[in-house]
């Protein structure tokens, strides 16, 4: 059974930081293509930041210098720093092997396992 479980989310000062975890069972990461997705409240589903099979990364404009992606076997980690109230929201990470992709291409949708998610607050 091939499972995703997030953690670390929480309620933070706006300013403040967290750190994400995406831990797998049943599977490494390290072959797969993992991004962390966010919706905020009342809006659609939005992509963060995502590391591709070789370690390469990228993030949305929103998240640029603020945020950082990584990986390590079965756990990849989303530090977010200088948190912002628009940051709040649900964040879940999904992964897919991508073995038809580019080993640095990280697609926008098409993901095969998601997370439950975990619930980030930045109060101003």
């Amino acid at each position: 059974q091939l499972q995703l479980v997030e953690s670390g989310g929480g309620l933070v000062q706006a300013g403040g930081s967290l750190r994400l975890s995406c831990a797998a069972s049943g599977f490494t990461l390290n072959d797969f293509i993992v991004r962390w997705f966010r919706r905020a409240p009342g809006k659609e589903r939005e992509g963060v930041a995502c590391i591709s099979r070789d370690g390469t990364t990228n993030y949305a404009d929103s998240v640029k210098g603020r945020f950082v992606i990584s990986k390590d076997n079965a756990t990849v980690l989303l530090q977010m720093n200088s948190l912002k109230s628009e940051d709040t929201g649900d964040y879940y990470c999904a992964a897919t092997p991508g073995e038809y992709y580019s080993t640095t291409y990280c697609p926008e949708t098409m993901y095969d396992y998601w997370g439950q998610g975990t619930q980030v607050t930045v109060s101003s």
